[in-house]
């Protein structure tokens, strides 16, 4: 669907339009159904993408590791999260009341559990999770009393129950993909996981669709882990998708070389993927 870009992650479908981050040329993209325009660069690098309940674009800049407010065209910081996030930023939710559920790389030689934080509209920010592995992808129901998280270098997602005032409880597996134990460091997780859970989205049906950045597409798994469906990406690594469009059925994937030949220097190496499921999106 669209060609030339760096490294696109962080898809959200928004009013009418596919929005993303493309990670070495440091902007935002929104993309109507004609042009890609450039939203907004972030010199930290973008990652997770959100909206505020007035309409304000949220953005992760990754390597500051601070939560940014795009507003009358300039961005301005909500919350820094360098005290909480011992690794980069990365993917990011936002409730409609505002809260930003949000996570981070953290150590990944050796690879060491780290937390999730949430950012409330006043920037105050706590921790919503602890002893969680990469959390990476990151969704909420649409009626905001669930949360599923992607923990990519455990090969799971797990899932907490969401109280009225945004804490989270009863944390529970939703889903695994077979990693025995915590790896010392990434490349013997990369080694164990039969999926890299990157980017999530979910359907109407509750099912989820998952990015595997191990390269094999992006799959459709019901809670406990059964496969439901499947996209196949082909040459492409799939990094995260989102479900949108007029009807909410088109999967937007963001995808582009195998985590070992990725390249930081901007380079034209990422693509927009599009299929069509038959399910929509949850809140479709």
């Amino acid at each position: 669907m669209g060609r030339g870009f760096s490294f696109t992650e962080g898809p959200r479908w928004h009013e009418g339009a596919l929005w993303f981050s493309d990670f070495y040329t440091h902007r935002v993209i929104r993309w109507d159904g004609g042009s890609f325009r450039t939203v907004c660069e972030v010199p930290g690098q973008p990652s997770g993408l959100g909206f505020s309940p007035d309409g304000d674009l949220l953005v992760v800049s990754m390597l500051e590791r601070r939560l940014l407010r795009l507003h009358a065209g300039v961005l301005e910081v909500v919350a820094d999260l360098a005290v909480h996030f011992p690794g980069p930023a990365n993917d990011m939710c936002v409730d409609a009341a505002g809260r930003a559920y949000i996570g981070n790389d953290g150590h990944v030689n050796p690879l060491q559990p780290t937390v999730l934080v949430r950012v409330d509209p006043d920037g105050t920010v706590a921790v919503a999770a602890t002893d969680v592995v990469t959390p990476n992808g990151v969704v909420l129901s649409p009626n905001g009393t669930l949360l599923l998280l992607a923990e990519s270098f455990a090969g799971r997602v797990s899932a907490w129950d969401v109280r009225p005032d945004g804490s989270l409880t009863n944390r529970r597996v939703w889903a695994n993909f077979g990693v025995p134990r915590l790896a010392g460091t990434l490349s013997e997780a990369r080694k164990q996981a039969l999926m890299i859970t990157d980017g999530i989205t979910l359907d109407a049906t509750g099912h989820l669709w998952i990015a595997d950045a191990a390269g094999s597409g992006v799959w459709c798994v019901a809670e406990g882990g059964s496969i439901v469906d499947h996209v196949d990406t082909g040459p492409y690594t799939a990094y995260s998708a989102v479900l949108g469009g007029d009807d909410g059925r088109s999967l937007f994937i963001t995808a582009g070389p195998a985590l070992d030949d990725i390249h930081q220097d901007g380079r034209d190496q990422s693509v927009i993927l599009m299929a069509r499921v038959d399910v929509p999106g949850a809140g479709f």
